[in-house]
């Protein structure tokens, strides 16, 4: 099996990512961040499920983006409760998160020989974020082939960004279909102190929809 990086967070999208990963033959090496965020529920859920998913290895790298500031996900800035915009990007939005994330992503792919890199963006059910579209994953691409060892001595890499162009229902049919234990996920930009999801956030409402049009219960613990 080859060597892919898989950027992980143990959310919905990323765990059902990581399955995709392994479903298409590559071996998972899991790479997850603490990154400042306002809590660790996610980044647990991942350290407790990346062996159960087949990573090879699981690796959680500290920076801290709190320094920087400017979201709602690493500042003291309230969690919006409204509703999805589709009007603006919203204050949960972390600026540059992931363009830093892969270029983490890349170094570790380079040292470890691995082609491959795996993220679990989409563009359909979102919040509007700007680097998860596919313009800026086609751009990342071909950044890191001119900007790396690998590259330029004519071993490309490939960035797969498999749910991009699916709604969320779609994520969760296909991750079901592939083993994948959401109970074992968090997407909740602001849970309780005990880990219950809120159920307003964006992220929440884009999960309680997904499931609802999918036609499942979403098995993880609410507030309401």
């Amino acid at each position: 099996m080859k060597k892919a990086v898989v950027l992980y967070s143990g959310g919905l999208d990323s765990t059902t990512c990581m399955a995709i990963a392994r479903e298409q033959g590559f071996k998972p090496y899991a790479l997850s961040f603490a990154y400042g965020q306002r809590h660790t529920v996610e980044l647990e859920k991942a350290r407790e499920y990346a062996p159960l998913i087949g990573a090879e290895e699981h690796m959680i790298i500290d920076i801290d983006l709190r320094k920087m500031g400017g979201s709602a996900l690493t500042a003291d800035i309230d969690v919006p409760k409204s509703g999805v915009s589709e009007d603006e990007i919203p204050v949960t939005y972390v600026p540059a998160r992931n363009t830093i994330f892969l270029s983490f992503a890349l170094g570790w792919a380079e040292v470890l020989g691995a082609g491959d890199i795996y993220i679990g963006v989409n563009a359909l059910d979102y919040s509007g974020y700007p680097d998860c579209r596919p313009e800026f994953i086609q751009a990342f691409q071909q950044m890191a082939n001119l900007a790396t060892k690998a590259g330029v001595e004519g071993n490309p890499y490939h960035i797969h960004a498999p749910l991009i162009d699916l709604t969320k229902a779609q994520i969760i049919q296909q991750g079901l279909s592939l083993g994948v234990n959401y109970q074992l996920t968090h997407s909740c930009y602001d849970p309780t102190p005990e880990g219950l999801s809120c159920g307003q956030c964006d992220s929440c409402r884009l999960r309680l929809k997904g499931f609802a049009d999918a036609g499942e219960k979403d098995p993880v613990a609410y507030v309401r």
